[in-house]
């Protein structure tokens, strides 16, 4: 049979092609091995021109995929859990005819609590409904249901939770818990209504409704200094200049529609945030353009940095129009320690804006270019220097005296 079946192979060898005549051929000479037989007719010198199967590795995700786009602003249905029944039932046992009621209460509701978290920085991970774990029912022999198991809802550290846009809690301190909605009640079996009047209750209660809430979810970007320009000023190249942030640029103009927070960090290891705050435009305070959905980020900087756009016709009106959408938002924030940040030096004529600007105000001003690097090293200096204040609560510089 084995030498009937070895003719046949042979035969079909000479007439199939090249490379598949090379694989069928190892396959021979694997097989004759294995039974000590010597193969006839089979070269071993022919080249193999099939393709090598290689193993199968997984893809590498495109940057694309990679991406988590900044969410800072989520609404959330929060439903509680509910309480369990509780049991009606009589103990039944020989010789004790009159046992008496013995049904459980029922567990509570499950709670849901709010949960600042430094570990978690963007909102994305926050689903529209919460639904907290039910209590279970009371059974015989006095037996209570188990309470359902409360919910954490991880959220970043300066988050505001706010209801019918009144603010309801501020969570800015890591581990900060809100109890949002409270699980309801379990009920009550008939043993709880046992009385010297009543020995053989058929009374039992079902667990009450656990609370059900809406909340919305509004983060407030955590950082030290704060990038406050027009669109296309160069703030998030600037970023990047100064920090190992990634925000997305080009050489054509477009506006930064998320926020990023970039890391400057320093020989004696101390970190500072920066947050490039998308682009402000006239009329924001009045929500227009990206308006006041991002105008709330700059109220947790200490400090601001003013970028302006040298090559723009009179980069000293882009300075006063920002100074006056920040006094119509909150006048405390144009007063905050601040510097000035000239951007695009690099480019032609821009010397005597320069020039121009300095003499028209009294602050310092700092002139960079994001794009070649120049001059950031003062400007990565002086933001030490304002991160030194704060940290001391007064701080002492050219322009003069800062209440923090």
């Amino acid at each position: 049979m084995l030498a009937t079946l070895s003719r046949v192979r042979l035969r079909l060898l000479h007439r199939r092609p090249s490379g598949l005549t090379c694989v069928l051929a190892e396959r021979e000479l694997t097989l004759a091995g294995r039974r000590n037989v010597p193969s006839k007719h089979v070269s071993t010198s022919a080249p193999l021109q099939a393709k090598a199967r290689k193993n199968a590795q997984k893809r590498e995700l495109s940057e694309k995929t990679q991406t988590y786009f900044f969410v800072d602003n989520r609404r959330v249905r929060l439903v509680a859990g509910s309480g369990g029944k509780g049991a009606c039932s009589f103990h039944s046992e020989p010789r004790k005819e009159w046992g008496g009621p013995d049904g459980g209460n029922g567990g509570d509701g499950g709670s849901i609590f709010i949960k600042a978290d430094r570990v978690v920085k963007s909102l994305v991970q926050i689903v529209p409904v919460y639904k907290a774990e039910d209590g279970q029912s009371g059974s015989n022999k006095n037996c209570y249901g188990r309470n359902g198991r409360p919910s954490f809802i991880s959220v970043p550290i300066g988050t505001v939770v706010k209801e019918q846009g009144r603010i309801i809690v501020d969570l800015s301190v890591h581990g900060q818990e809100y109890m949002a909605v409270f699980g309801g009640a379990g009920g009550k079996g008939n043993r709880f209504f046992l009385s010297n009047e009543n020995r053989a209750p058929v009374t039992a209660t079902h667990g009450s409704e656990g609370e059900e809430r809406v909340l919305h979810l509004a983060l407030r970007t955590m950082a030290h200094a704060g990038l406050v320009g027009f669109p296309n000023a160069g703030k998030s190249s600037l970023l990047r200049a100064i920090s190992r942030a990634r925000p997305a640029v080009a050489p054509y103009p477009f506006t930064t529609l998320n926020p990023h927070v970039g890391i400057v960090k320093y020989r004696d290891y101390e970190q500072i945030a920066v947050a490039d705050i998308p682009g402000i435009i006239q009329g924001a305070h009045q929500n227009r353009g990206l308006g006041l959905s991002f105008l709330r980020h700059i109220e947790r900087c200490r400090f601001l940095l003013f970028v302006v756009d040298l090559s723009s016709p009179e980069p000293w009106t882009q300075l006063q129009h920002l100074r006056y959408e920040l006094d119509q938002y909150d006048p405390e924030l144009s007063q905050r320690p601040h510097v000035i940040v000239a951007n695009k030096i690099d480019l032609p004529e821009t010397r005597e804006k320069l020039q121009t600007l300095k003499s028209r105000v009294t602050q310092r001003v700092i002139a960079v270019s994001a794009v070649t690097g120049h001059n950031t090293e003062e400007l990565i200096f002086h933001l030490r220097e304002l991160y030194d204040g704060y940290l001391h609560g007064d701080s002492s510089t050219e322009e003069g005296k800062y209440t923090w």
